[in-house]
């Protein structure tokens, strides 16, 4: 019996892949290799508001006519049979040339005119002169990829379509615009089952209903042409564009792989497997070229070295392990205070440290830092959101929205409750001036330091403060949360009374833990300290958090964190919580950078997007506010732990 193999055509997704790396054209769409933004593309869809804005696109288009077929043939045919029209307006046109085939956002036909609009979830600065490119005229790598996408639908229509002209667009957020009636994204709700999904817009949603417009169709005719027109870089290797989109499709139509070609941006390789397994195309390609063992992954790559940005050059001069990394490289020199970038990456690459042991911890230096802190210590984590279309009336797109912190407080001889927690997840409702509020009150009762982990709640707060400055009307004690805000936060010069202190900064500069591999994260942070500290293991092993005679909680009963994993080794405290997604993947893929993937508050984002948006059972809704809950409450935490560990050091 004869089997129809179905076409491998070069999409947009799989031209915008091979422009990162060639070498996955091979990978994609095999189950038999680990793909790990299978789900974190629709995870940051789902939080940014991207189903919202195409669905919003569609609306600025009323005239429009959606090709829904989703088989290529007939998708080929309906768009054929509208595109006899003179004039038409098409959402999803399929348009094939040869093995290149792209279903476009919004195609409008006018005679032998096309406009091709790319919808796009991103934000749009109109008064930015520089949007697109730098002072020397040259595209932004930000927005380059964006851009290429459009220029390969470009090139495709230009192909299938000889003798007609084609300008080009991408239509984006405008932050400029500000919504004029409320709860416009919420009009956009998102249904799904399993892993397909679909919006289902409210009953009277039209472009009138929805008041000023939010999105905006940017000509990028000019920067397209350019793009066209010049070399691409495929691989290292400069390419006429014709010449790279046919020699790609050409590739991948036979199926055959492209010689790899290592370089930086193999660290956010999507194609990487936990271990080098035959699921793993980022290993086979460095066993290819770099000829490395399974062993020599073991101990780490030049990608591994944290906050590095020497990586590319060292893999073009053939260093590819970590310990083949040298100070040279490194450029290494001591810090004024503390550890220096360079020594911490040295610490990593050397396995070696002042003093030796299973870890370092400058004890003088944080010794001198903690002694100017007050009690009892405040520990606080902040959950936010911001999305391309806005909740709220007199709001703009991809403003900040903070919905939920928790609040931990330490006393001076050690005891530590779980002080207090916001969570507003309500659809529509704006949080910004409760949550400020809130925090405000449960942080005055003393004058003890604050403590949170990087920059994120000093920049939220700041924000927030803008926000009340031009609301055009303002809440009564505007002046107040004001007044609070800037005597807990820093900016500039301007140092506030009781700025929060950063223990992220902290752990940078005074501690190391080869767990941890030079990261920061407070998800790397806690296992490593947790791992390495009795005190924590005395403290945390029994089920007394949350217990009457424990540490109170207001989320936990009778739980012990320090539970062994079969190594002697304490499990990872955020795999014990219950999974916040039931249904699909977190979206903290392990192989991604964590600026690839939605990870560190990722989770938390996701969720609060999926209370917003999506059509879900009370069930359901009550599930992930409880999980929202307890997530953000082991962030603080992880903070009073590590703390704590490091008191014990110290004593």
């Amino acid at each position: 019996m004869n089997q129809t193999t179905a076409p491998r055509y070069l999409t947009k997704s799989r031209f915008k892949s091979a422009l990162e790396c060639p070498t996955k054209l091979f990978y994609m769409g095999k189950p038999a290799f680990t793909n790990l933004r299978s789900d974190d593309e629709f995870m940051r869809a789902l939080a940014e508001g991207g189903f919202q804005v195409g669905e919003l696109a569609k609306l600025m288009h009323p005239e429009g006519v959606e090709v829904k077929a989703k088989g290529h043939d007939q998708a080929l045919a309906e768009t054929a049979a509208l595109l006899e029209q003179e004039t038409v307006t098409i959402f999803e046109a399929a348009v094939r040339f040869q093995n290149l085939f792209i279903r476009i956002d919004i195609l409008k036909k006018n005679g032998s005119h096309f406009e091709l609009i790319e919808v796009k979830a991103k934000s749009y600065d109109p008064d930015s002169p520089d949007f697109f490119a730098g002072a020397k005229g040259k595209i932004k790598p930000a927005i380059l990829p964006y851009l290429q996408d459009v220029a390969f639908q470009k090139f495709v229509v230009g192909a299938a379509f000889p003798g007609h002209t084609v300008s080009c667009f991408l239509m984006m957020a405008d932050k400029s615009s500000t919504a004029t009636t409320g709860q416009v994204s919420q009009r956009f709700k998102i249904c799904r089952a399993g892993r397909q999904s679909r919006v289902e817009v409210a009953p009277g949603t039209t472009r009138a209903a929805i008041g000023a417009d939010l999105l905006r169709a940017v000509p990028v005719s000019v920067h397209v042409d350019d793009i066209i027109g010049s070399p691409v870089d495929v691989a290292g290797v400069p390419m006429a564009f014709s010449d790279a989109v046919g020699m790609l499709a050409s590739h991948y139509r036979r199926d055959e792989k492209i010689a790899p070609v290592l370089g930086k941006q193999c660290g956010s390789c999507e194609f990487k497997a936990a271990a080098p397994d035959e699921r793993s195309g980022f290993h086979a390609c460095w066993k290819q070229v770099a000829g490395l063992s399974d062993g020599d992954f073991a101990g780490g790559t030049v990608l591994d070295v944290w906050n590095f940005r020497g990586k590319g050059k060292l893999i073009d001069a053939g260093v590819y392990k970590l310990g083949q990394v040298s100070e040279d490289d490194l450029k290494l020199a001591p810090g004024i205070e503390g550890m220096s970038r360079s020594e911490r990456q040295w610490m990593q690459v050397s396995g070696e440290w002042p003093g030796g042991g299973a870890f370092y911890l400058d004890r003088d230096g944080l010794r001198e830092q903690a002694a100017k802190w007050r009690y009892p210590l405040h520990f606080i984590d902040f959950e936010t959101s911001r999305t391309a279309l806005p909740f709220h009336q007199g709001r703009r797109p991809y403003e900040q929205v903070a919905f939920q912190f928790s609040h931990h407080v330490m006393d001076e001889d050690g005891s530590v409750a779980h002080a207090g927690q916001f969570l507003r997840a309500a659809p529509g409702e704006f949080p910004n001036y409760a949550f400020v509020r809130e925090l405000r009150l449960q942080l005055s009762g003393d004058e003890g330091t604050i403590l949170r982990w990087a920059t994120h709640e000093n920049s939220v707060l700041r924000d927030i403060w803008t926000q009340l400055e031009h609301d055009p009307a303002p809440p009564a004690d505007k002046a107040a949360l004001q007044a609070f805000i800037l005597s807990i936060t820093s900016e500039g010069e301007r140092t506030g009374e009781r700025t929060m202190v950063d223990l992220c900064k902290m752990a940078e500069l005074y501690y190391f833990h080869p767990a941890t591999r030079g990261s920061c994260s407070i998800k790397k942070v806690l296992p490593a300290v947790l791992g390495s500290s009795p005190y924590l293991r005395d403290r945390y092993a029994n089920a007394s958090y949350g217990s009457p005679h424990g540490i109170p909680s207001l989320n936990f009963n009778g739980w012990a964190w320090w539970q062994p994993n079969g190594d002697g080794l304490p499990r990872d405290p955020y795999a014990l919580l219950p999974a916040v997604f039931a249904d699909l993947e977190a979206p903290a893929a392990a192989g991604l950078d964590e600026d690839e993937a939605l990870a560190n508050g990722g989770a938390a984002m996701v969720a609060y997007a999926r209370l917003q948006f999506e059509k879900i059972s009370d069930q359901e809704r009550q599930r992930l506010e409880a999980a929202l809950l307890k997530y953000c409450e082991l962030d603080t935490l992880a903070m009073v732990m590590i703390y704590q560990a490091w008191h014990a050091e110290l004593a």
